[in-house]
C-alpha cells in the first residue's frame, strides 16, 4: 500500500501537521493500517525532497503544517486514475510456506493446511463480527472503514477457498512423489537467469 500517495491525497484537502495526518489516515482507513508518526515524518521529508510538499506555517503549539504543491496534486490525480499494479511474482508467506512444505519429506502438509484454515476462519469470523458491530453505515468514516473491512473479508474468504483447492490438489499426489531431495548440481554464482516468457 502506498503511504506516500495516501498522505499526499489527504494533503490535497488542505495543510496538515504530522499527528493530524496520522489521525486523518486512520479516519479514512478505520485504523486497519497503523502508521507511526516517525514513518509519516520520514515520508513527508521524502515528499519535500521530491518537490511534492512544502513546509508551511508553525502554529502556537509548535505544529509544522505541510502543504501540497501543484506537482503533488498532479501525482494524486495520477495515482487515483491508475490501477494498482500487482506484481507478477508472489511474496505471500502462506503460498511460499505451503509450496516448500509440500516438497519436504516427512511434513504433514494436510495438517499445515488445517492449522491455517482454522486460523483463517477465525479471522474471517472476527472480521464479520467487527463489520456487524459498526455504527451509522451511511457516515463517511464508517463507509471508509467498511470498504477496508470488506476487502479483508473477501481476502480471507479467498484464502480459505485456496486452502481447500490446495488440499484437494495435494491429495492427488502420494506424499513421497512430492518430496524433493537437495540438488547435487552446483548452482552458478550470480543471479539465476530469468525464465523466458511463455515457458
Amino acid at each position: 500500500m502506498s503511504v506516500r500517495q495516501s498522505l499526499l491525497a489527504i494533503l490535497d484537502q488542505g495543510p496538515c501537521y504530522g499527528y493530524q495526518l496520522r489521525a486523518e489516515f486512520d479516519r479514512r482507513t478505520g485504523s486497519t493500517w497503523p502508521l507511526n508518526v516517525g514513518q509519516i515524518y520520514n515520508t513527508l521529508d521524502r515528499l519535500e525532497r521530491d518537490g511534492l510538499v512544502i513546509k508551511g506555517e508553525t502554529d502556537d503549539q509548535g505544529h509544522v503544517y505541510w502543504a501540497i504543491t501543484d506537482a503533488g496534486s498532479a501525482e494524486v490525480r495520477a495515482w487515483l486514475a491508475s490501477p494498482v499494479e500487482r506484481s507478477s511474482g508472489t511474496r505471500d508467506e502462506l503460498a511460499i510456506k505451503l509450496a516448500v512444505a509440500a516438497t519436504l519429506p516427512g511434513v504433514d502438509v494436510a495438517e499445515v493446511i488445517q492449522t491455517q484454515r482454522a486460523a483463517s476462519l477465525a479471522q474471517l469470523q472476527e472480521l464479520n463480527r467487527a463489520k456487524c458491530a459498526g455504527s451509522d453505515p451511511d457516515g463517511p468514516e464508517e463507509l471508509a472503514w467498511s470498504l477496508v473491512v470488506d476487502s479483508m473479508i473477501f481476502a480471507a474468504e479467498a484464502e480459505v477457498r485456496w486452502l481447500d483447492h490446495t488440499e484437494q490438489r495435494l491429495a492427488l499426489h502420494p506424499e513421497h512423489s512430492m518430496a524433493l531431495a537437495l540438488s547435487t548440481e552446483k548452482p552458478k554464482r550470480g543471479r539465476p537467469a530469468r525464465a523466458e516468457a511463455g515457458r
